[in-house]
């Protein structure tokens, strides 16, 4: 890769989320485990990891099931949900 592509990738600032992964890993008995999304950006051009309360884990899993696409803001680090159902 060219250092002028290297540098055009850097100032993307928008990408697009292509897959989404989800984990959730045990905190131990009696502890509230902890869920996890890994924002796969523009077919991996790059990746963003986002770590939600329970709750708002809950209404993440909504709005990604009820959007026609998803953008990732890298710099402000905001999920975009577009064309709602």
């Amino acid at each position: 890769m060219s250092d002028g592509q290297t540098t055009a990738d850097a100032r993307i600032k928008v990408r697009k989320v292509t897959d989404i992964h989800s984990n959730w890993s045990d905190q131990g008995e009696l502890t509230e485990g902890k869920f996890s999304f890994q924002l796969i950006l523009d077919n991996g051009a790059e990746e963003a990891l986002i770590m939600p309360t329970a709750e708002d884990a809950d209404v993440l899993m909504d709005l990604f099931g009820e959007s026609d696409e998803i953008y990732f803001d890298t710099e402000r680090r905001v999920v975009i949900f577009n064309n709602l159902k």
